[in-house]
């Protein structure tokens, strides 16, 4: 059961990570169109536009990575929920490539209304997209895409109380998401302007998202009371208690101008809400469709696993520097502070040591996934594969700090 269930953690994992934070990407664009008129809505519009640029293109990373292995791991469910929703996905989709033309296209506008223009059609991208992906998740949540070839309908299953809902919710949460993200950077970069700017934005949307959620209560359990049923017991109340107490949490450290924190129990509180929904289902995917039945071939599965623990060894660190240079304003030339190093002789010795104990995990994971059938193995064989990733990791951080201090 291993095996069958390990590709889709990794899918949740991957989910969470791009609804928090594409989320705040999608929640800077909501606030661009909300900016209304004058110098200081062009400031907010421009604060916005900077902060999220450098990492817009690496958060649809993680949209990426959901499919693909959701695709390869449970084919016939990807199959079933891409034709039934291929609508709120085509609309999700078209929103994500105009908001990236917008990215593009912005810093070559010839004139302020060019760049309104731009803005604008960024700002509807920014807001249509969560709504259709939200709404896709509604439908999935009702039980309105069964097992199939587009069996489902192709619009009431995502155009139905629920659906909306959870699409409205997807939208209040990116932009209180965004919010909170953005009054940190503003704290950061010492604009206390745009930092009360945002920080009353991020109140007011934690507020606002919060009613919806409660409001969505009622609404669930009228179009799906097996739904609600199943989001107010067990283990998935556990995630939406967790979801409500960070949600709280944030607004007071907004509240009390603690920014940096503040990122981080906003994106548990909108993680949990992933977790619950997953909880709340599991072990069925679609009706009918269990994750053992919807999973692919043994060797499928181990490939799918090594591929992924494998590929983040490589995607993790370069993430990693990419969002401590944004999160902390430094891809600005910055003078440089000397740092202590381990001498030349130990550090090599550190590599190859790292090195090779991340190689003999790799090796052992492989053949405990491929060669055994006992279930214990199989964990053995995902643990020696997460040591690979953990090892090869600091071998890479050892060897990069060497390079730097050469």
């Amino acid at each position: 059961m291993l095996l069958q269930s390990l590709p889709l953690v990794f899918v949740l994992a991957g989910l969470a990570l791009y609804t928090v934070l594409s989320g705040a990407d999608f929640g800077a664009g909501f606030w661009q169109l909300a900016a209304g008129h004058g110098t200081r809505a062009e400031r907010i519009r421009e604060h916005a536009h900077d902060s999220m640029a450098p990492v817009w293109e690496a958060n649809h990373v993680w949209l990426i990575f959901v499919l693909t292995v959701f695709w390869t791991a449970y084919p016939e469910a990807f199959g079933s929920i891409a034709s039934t929703l291929a609508i709120p996905l085509f609309i999700a989709a078209l929103g994500i490539i105009f908001r990236g033309a917008a990215y593009a296209l912005r810093s070559g506008a010839a004139s302020p209304r060019e760049a309104g223009a731009i803005d604008t059609i960024f700002s509807i991208s920014s807001i249509l997209t969560p709504f259709a992906l939200g709404a896709a998740i509604g439908a999935i949540a009702t039980n309105r895409v069964p097992v199939g070839n587009a069996a489902g309908d192709m619009f009431s299953s995502w155009l139905n109380a629920t659906s909306i809902f959870i699409g409205v919710l997807a939208v209040t949460s990116s932009a209180y998401l965004g919010a909170v993200y953005l009054a940190a950077d503003a704290a950061r970069d010492g604009d206390p302007e745009l930092e009360r700017a945002f920080r009353a934005r991020a109140l007011s949307a934690g507020v606002i998202a919060g009613l919806i959620a409660i409001a969505g209560i009622f609404i669930v359990n009228h179009d799906n009371h097996a739904l609600f049923h199943s989001l107010t017991s067990g283990q998935a109340l556990a995630a939406v208690i967790a979801s409500a107490l960070a949600g709280l949490a944030t607004l007071g450290l907004v509240y009390a101008r603690r920014f940096e924190p503040a990122r981080y129990t906003a994106a548990i509180a909108v993680a949990a809400i992933i977790a619950g929904w997953a909880l709340a289902r599991w072990p069925t995917i679609l009706p009918g469709l269990t994750v053992h039945q919807a999973a692919a071939g043994h060797d499928a599965l181990v490939w799918i696993i090594i591929a992924v623990l494998v590929g983040a060894a490589i995607l993790f660190p370069s993430l990693a520097l990419l969002f401590r240079l944004a999160l902390t304003g430094r891809f600005q030339a910055a003078e440089h502070t000397p740092i202590d190093h381990p001498p030349r002789r130990l550090r090599s010795v550190r590599i190859r040591l790292l090195a090779r104990s991340a190689i003999a995990c790799l090796l052992a994971g492989f053949g405990l996934l491929n060669l055994a059938d006992a279930q214990w193995a199989h964990s053995i064989g995902v643990v020696c594969l997460f040591g690979f990733v953990v090892l090869g990791f600091r071998a890479i951080i050892f060897n990069a700090l060497g390079a730097a201090g050469s």
